[in-house]
């Protein structure tokens, strides 16, 4: 049973999940911050190793007083959205109060284009070369989405750079452990009409029963479900494919 401390991206592979093999989300992949004048207060997350992958901190809007400080011409730009607000078939958008999408184990029920692309994935990722993914990634505007940044450079030397390894197996793992979970098939009949993997991305957390969350924390650990109830929702890895067997996204935050 795999279980991966969260990479939280900080808005990347997106990526959504202390420093093991796991990835935790509580465990952000930052830029090192220097030593403080003051004597060190106790580790947070803000302070801890750079080669681990991350949990996205809650976003706080901007208080009147900020926005009176920003330039003219950003002062009427529209606020980030709240923590599960974000927009974009990528991001958390539940709804608490409306029907349940229906939770799918049976791989036999998913279209041919589906599962032709999931299992290309999956056996990519049981070599541990994360090259074998560059032919599924493909380019410019077919590739799927793997940050809710902008990435410069190779895909590839990208993702690897999220991989606490560096070589890219530990995200080839999660993606496989991923894919072996249930799926749910969400906005069918939309232009989001997506089969995505693992299916806590659709469900609320507070609605998962006690043999669900056994099946979370084989890609979470407890800590990180934690973590995640200030978002209301999964946001570690999670992967989409459309009907039409196209890889959409791959990524971790909100």
């Amino acid at each position: 049973m795999l279980k991966f401390a969260a990479f939280g991206l900080a808005t990347t592979l997106i990526l959504p999940l202390n420093a093991t093999s796991a990835l935790a989300l509580s465990e952000i992949k930052r830029e090192e911050i220097p030593a403080p004048v003051t004597p060190p207060k106790p580790a947070t997350s803000e302070t801890m190793p750079e080669n681990s992958v991350p949990m996205p901190d809650p976003i706080q809007k901007p208080s009147a007083t900020d926005a009176e400080e920003l330039p003219a011409d950003q002062q009427d730009e529209p606020l980030d959205a709240a923590p599960g607000e974000a927009t974009g078939p990528a991001a958390p958008h539940l709804d608490n109060d409306g029907p349940l999408p229906e939770i799918v184990h049976d791989l036999s029920r998913l279209p041919e284009p589906v599962s032709r692309m999931r299992n290309l994935l999956v056996e990519a990722a049981k070599t541990g070369d994360i090259e074998k993914l560059r032919p599924l990634i493909g380019t410019g505007s077919n590739m799927p989405q793997l940050s809710f940044g902008d990435i410069e450079g190779d895909p590839i030397a990208f993702i690897k750079g999220l991989s606490g390894d560096g070589e890219g197996q530990e995200i080839l793992a999660i993606m496989e452990e991923v894919l072996n979970a249930g799926y749910v098939h969400l906005g069918e009949g939309t232009e989001e009409d997506l089969y995505v993997w693992p299916y806590f991305f659709g469900i609320p957390l507070d609605k998962l029963d006690a043999r669900q969350k056994v099946e979370l924390f084989k890609i979470v650990t407890a800590g990180d479900y934690e973590d995640m109830k200030q978002y209301g929702a999964y946001v570690f890895y999670r992967l989409g494919i459309t009907p039409e067997g196209s890889w959409a996204f791959f990524v971790a935050g909100d």
